[in-house]
């Protein structure tokens, strides 16, 4: 269940990625291009060489209409190298959300065409005026055929 925590503006600068984190106790959101809701999170691992072995990017998890359920992400390419996975961190957070922002829209726009769940398919496919639902079993397909003798 969600809760409601008053801003913090003394937190943080809110149109970075780590000052939004900070004053508003929770990760920026986005709208994608292809109309879903994206949240940004920062991520640092040993993706770089000596003397900067440290790779930041950006993972988007975009979240399903209705409950809160991730339905998959894209990520930014590597934006960030550093000696230190904390440097490479605060390098990120610093980032503008408007900035993130053009990150996310390049990811969705370079990713191969979205393939959706097989429960949200099976959602759209039930006519709204079907009186079960979509759900065959309730009334039944019908006996199983005999099958042959040999």
């Amino acid at each position: 269940m969600g809760r409601f925590l008053p801003p913090d503006p003394s937190a943080g600068d809110a149109n970075t990625i780590g000052g939004y984190a900070a004053v508003h106790a929770r990760p920026a959101a986005f709208e994608g291009t292809d109309g879903a809701s994206y949240s940004v999170e920062i991520v640092v691992d040993e993706g770089g060489t000596p003397p900067r072995p440290y790779g930041g990017y950006l993972l988007f998890v975009r979240w399903g209409q209705g409950d809160p359920v991730a339905t998959g992400h894209v990520e930014s390419p590597y934006l960030v190298f550093a000696a230190t996975e904390v440097t490479a961190r605060a390098a990120l957070s610093e980032l503008l959300l408007s900035d993130a922002k053009r990150y996310l829209d390049q990811a969705i726009q370079a990713r191969e065409p979205l393939s959706r769940p097989w429960y949200e398919v099976m959602r759209d496919a039930i006519p709204d005026d079907d009186p079960d639902g979509g759900d065959e079993s309730r009334s039944g397909p019908g006996p199983l055929p005999t099958p042959p003798h040999e």
